[in-house]
């Protein structure tokens, strides 16, 4: 028996942020999410149709989409676990709610709070409402500093996470400032989410981030979109505190793997002339940002050479030293990626073997392709392994998988 079975600890597959689209009633939360993103419908499909242990629900500081909550714990579909979060059959449900900061000369960042019990969430709302202007729709700014919301958080019990990082649209590193202090307090953050279009290796370019645990999550604005991004944690059981423990690696919890998108794949990884709609690598050592193409400065800059512009910068601090022993970080190429992979299609291979999770890591290639065919069955299994090209994304468009990719 191994020390960890000794332990009891096991092997969970956790999504820590997906969006509400809709309540029930059909008002909006995230505006830009689908109407069928409800909470009821998202625990279903991780539950059901993902194989996901553990998912992060970042919209439920809405008053709205806690009625539905109480309604699922009182009608019995849904418990409030001693350890915190809320359990639907397979799946665990943490509170999570993604808010915009802009400190006074700086830009604006989201952030992730989760809260371990609903009734804390229900307290945060409260106090969230005295800072916002609209406290039920998501990502919405909330008028005070990222320590004032860090101290909020975390004296509740809670624990906050900046969301995708480097990102050039509203993220820590991307639009808001180049030193994490600038913001918030290093010390209580509990984790940094990579974001899309960056992996662990491009991250630990940055030094002050070494000191961190990274997750990487989906940031689903769609059911199908649920678990392109997600983490294996080493847990006792999949409640709010076995996560917060992985998060610190204490006690023998921790984060066994960081499955994400490969870099390439994400819509902002290279940067993008607005003008002339080219992708290209910036010169660092130009005196302004231009397009070398047709000299606009209309750009946007993606997240490689945001963190290539970080790395080198002068004023960021080296002293953190070698960088850590990190979980290993796997390039994921979601079914919707896999070229040849329709609708019917995945429906068929869900049918046959459950869950996605089966698909991506589980089911031999030979039993994929009797469902779906050898071509998109070879690039599922080529994916398992780094073997399959792409092409870069950027300007708010994804990369794709070759089409002469492994088949």
């Amino acid at each position: 028996m191994t020390g960890e079975q000794e332990q009891g600890l096991g092997r969970y597959y956790a999504d820590l942020h997906i969006h509400i689209g809709r309540t029930e009633a059909g008002a909006p939360v995230k505006i830009t999410g689908s109407r069928d993103l409800t909470f009821y419908n998202i625990a279903r499909e991780a539950s059901e149709r993902k194989g996901i242990d553990i998912v992060g629900i970042i919209d439920c500081q809405s008053p709205a989409v806690q009625e539905e909550m109480e309604h699922y714990l009182d009608n019995g579909e849904m418990t409030e676990l001693a350890g915190g979060g809320i359990r639907y059959r397979n799946t665990t449900v943490l509170l999570g709610s993604e808010l915009e900061i802009r400190d006074p000369g700086f830009g604006p960042a989201h952030l992730l709070c989760f809260m371990p019990t609903l009734s804390a969430m229900k307290e945060f709302t409260g106090w969230l409402a005295r800072h916002m202007k609209n406290v039920s729709l998501s990502s919405q700014r909330v008028y005070v500093t990222g320590r004032q919301l860090q101290e909020e958080t975390v004296g509740r019990g809670g624990v906050m996470i900046p969301a995708h990082i480097f990102t050039p649209h509203k993220s820590l590193y991307g639009s808001c400032c180049s030193r994490m202090e600038e913001v918030l307090d290093p010390d209580d953050i509990a984790a940094v989410e990579l974001g899309l279009s960056s992996n662990t290796a491009m991250a630990d370019r940055i030094p002050e981030l070494r000191r961190h645990t990274f997750v990487t999550n989906s940031d689903a604005h769609s059911l199908p979109k649920i678990a392109r991004e997600y983490n294996v944690m080493q847990l006792k059981e999949p409640t709010f505190e076995e996560v917060v423990q992985a998060l610190k690696g204490a006690d023998g919890r921790g984060i066994l793997a960081n499955y994400g998108l490969e870099p390439k794949l994400g819509k902002y990884h290279r940067t993008h002339c607005e003008v002339c709609d080219c992708l290209f690598e910036l010169d660092l050592s130009a005196e302004e940002e231009r397009c070398p193409a047709c000299g606009s400065r209309k750009i946007v800059r993606g997240v490689f050479d945001r963190i290539a512009a970080l790395s080198s910068c002068e004023d960021m601090p080296q002293q953190d030293g070698a960088i850590p022993k990190r979980p290993p970080y796997l390039h994921q190429i979601p079914l919707e990626f896999v070229p040849g992979l329709g609708r019917r299609k995945k429906e068929a291979l869900l049918s046959a073997f459950g869950t996605e999770m089966n698909v991506l890591h589980r089911v031999p290639e030979d039993a994929l392709a009797e469902v779906i065919g050898e071509g998109p069955a070879s690039v599922i299994a080529a994916a398992r392994s780094g073997a399959v090209e792409v092409t870069s994304g950027g300007g708010g468009r994804y990369g794709k998988v070759k089409s002469n990719s492994p088949s």
